[in-house]
């Protein structure tokens, strides 16, 4: 008889800082190595140069990824003007001798203002992009074609923090497949003197902010005395602004059975999101979102996502494995 596999140790989020250097598949791998298993996934990857929110779910949770495809992330860089990389950031090769210009302000705040808004971006040729299958990046470091087609993306802030030098620093808020290296290649040939991405920090993926991220450091400590949960978003504390109903066990039975359910207006609790200091001001980029609901059954555990399909009547697309 085949054994019923054993559930994870942890169902939640984890906000993990990460360091410059490491990809987010290395930042995945010590988490599973910290906690000792292995169902652990990301939302959204980071490159390596990289630092900040890296959001790992853990458990039951990674089946959530679908729910936060669209969120809005922040970040905090450093465009260096006067030569241009293959990459695009300063990991890559210099396309050329550096200028090391003279920066106006004026005209650097006047050309990220034209990067705002909806507009086509052309992918990096050093990215995780699929080709016939097979990464972007694999195909350009054997120095073969790389055709990417361009997509919408949307750029809801582009602010200009200071310049030091032909150093620019920039806070960008922008919407889920941005490539903010490519903002600032696209910006050096606008300029004409080239630019690369220097530094990045990641400060918001929608709510999961910096300030609550912890280092893989400090995390392997906690874990090791037997702190681990204290960092741990659960289950129940994920997608807050939906609103949230409580049925009782007759509905939960037929919840658990991906069977349609009716619900009272008066089970019906708002949804409510807290803002953090440095989210940005809307989860999401916009794009409509379906009528969801959180389902709780009476030991307040989180059950369900249903979506409405007419009105007090919901459809799971999402159940939840009963707790162990």
């Amino acid at each position: 008889m085949t054994r019923k596999p054993r559930p994870a140790p942890y169902d939640g989020a984890l906000v993990v800082d990460k360091p410059r250097g490491r990809t987010s598949h290395d930042a995945v791998e010590a988490v599973r190595r910290i906690l000792g298993f292995r169902q652990i996934g990301h939302l959204g990857t980071l490159d390596p140069l990289a630092t900040g929110v890296l959001v790992l779910l853990l458990g039951r949770a990674t089946r959530f990824a679908q729910f936060y495809s669209g969120r809005r992330k922040r970040y905090e860089c450093g465009f260096r003007f006067g030569f241009a990389t293959d990459t695009y950031d300063a990991d890559g090769t210099p396309l050329g001798p550096d200028t090391n210009p003279q920066l106006n302000s004026d005209e650097i705040e006047r050309l990220a203002a034209a990067f705002t808004g909806k507009f086509q971006q052309t992918p990096p040729a050093f990215s995780a992009k699929k080709i016939h299958g097979r990464p972007a990046h694999e195909l350009a470091r054997k120095h073969k074609p790389v055709e990417l087609k361009p997509v919408e993306i949307e750029v809801f802030e582009f602010r200009l923090l200071g310049i030091e030098g032909p150093l620019a620093r920039f806070s960008v808020e922008c919407a889920a497949g941005t490539y903010v290296r490519s903002l600032a290649h696209e910006m050096g040939l606008q300029l004409g003197c080239g630019a690369h991405l220097a530094e990045i920090v990641r400060t918001a993926v929608g709510e999961f902010t910096l300030d609550r991220a912890v280092s893989l450091d400090d995390f392997a400590r906690a874990a090791q005395s037997g702190q681990a949960a204290q960092w741990i978003v659960p289950l129940g504390n994920l997608l807050t602004e939906l609103p949230r109903v409580s049925v009782l066990p007759f509905v939960e039975r037929r919840v658990r059975h991906g069977s349609r359910f009716q619900v009272a207006l008066s089970q019906v609790q708002a949804g409510r999101r807290e803002v953090s200091q440095g989210a940005p001001a809307q989860l999401d980029s916009g794009e409509w979102k379906p009528a969801r609901v959180r389902v709780f059954n009476q030991q307040d555990q989180l059950i369900a996502i249903a979506e409405a399909v007419v009105p007090r009547t919901y459809q799971p697309v999402l159940v939840l494995e009963a707790e162990a």
